[in-house]
């Protein structure tokens, strides 16, 4: 029965604001009883109960889980937000912590799809290794590595390639495209030349896409040789701030800014 007339609370709320508009159409409260074959006393007896203790626990959750979901910019599913809970002393299942985020139809930010960025070209040559795993660096510009990353927008995808010196962790170059192409690195290579000062013989390592194979053009100072290793670049894009809700509303142009 509290169902019925819970069904009948919320659909008399909406004809209110229904009929506030002028739309005539909105049945009356008094036809939604009959409709249900519930007494219109009886509803009123409903709606003038206190709250049960459960109901009022049910309220208190949701209004703690809605202040998470906020603080976290809502990336947190309810895995986390229950995590969050418990920390905090709560004594709640993680499945009642997902039925009331349904409920407030609170829906995180979903994680990017997987998209290929690292594509060997077929005839490419092999590239000698000359970090050999040492990616430490006793002098800044000495060793550089890079890697892509891709970004969706409002107005699609695009890339984002990084230079990053191996002495501090420091982003020295960077460039953004729709594209995947040679140019992407160059153009990030080429601002962190513009920028920094590299040493004679400076190694630029990245993983084995084909974006990274050198070419005879390439910039006058551009780092001697690309190696075929695992490069630690990934652990620096992976943890950028995306996706949340300022970034899903993001558009291209205030990354290319």
């Amino acid at each position: 029965m509290s169902e019925k007339y819970g069904f009948i609370a919320a659909e008399y709320a909406a004809g209110l604001t229904a009929r506030r508009l002028r739309a005539d159409d909105a049945p009356t409260l008094g036809q939604m009883c009959r409709w249900l074959a519930v007494s219109r006393s009886g509803f009123y007896e409903w709606r003038s109960r206190p709250m049960s203790a459960t109901a009022a626990r049910r309220e208190e959750m949701k209004a703690k889980i809605a202040a998470l979901f906020e603080l976290f910019d809502a990336v947190y599913g309810y895995r986390r937000i229950h995590a969050e809970l418990v920390r905090d002393g709560e004594q709640v299942s993680a499945e009642l912590v997902r039925k009331l985020m349904r409920e407030l139809e609170l829906y995180p930010c979903q994680p990017r799809p997987y998209r290929t960025t690292t594509i060997r070209g077929q005839d490419e040559p092999a590239s000698a290794d000359l970090i050999g795993r040492d990616f430490g660096a006793d002098q800044p510009g000495a060793k550089l590595v890079g890697d892509i990353t891709y970004i969706r927008t409002w107005e699609g995808w695009v890339y984002l390639a990084t230079v990053i010196d191996c002495f501090n962790r420091e982003v020295i170059g960077w460039a953004v495209a729709d594209h995947m192409r040679t140019d992407l690195i160059t153009d990030a290579l080429a601002m962190a030349v513009r920028n920094h000062t590299l040493e004679p013989g400076c190694i630029f390592h990245s993983d084995r896409g084909s974006q990274g194979a050198p070419r005879p053009h390439s910039l006058t100072r551009s780092p001697t040789a690309r190696c075929a290793g695992r490069c630690p670049a990934p652990g620096y894009v992976s943890t950028m701030p995306w996706p949340n809700r300022s970034s899903r509303r993001s558009r291209t142009s205030e990354f290319t800014a």
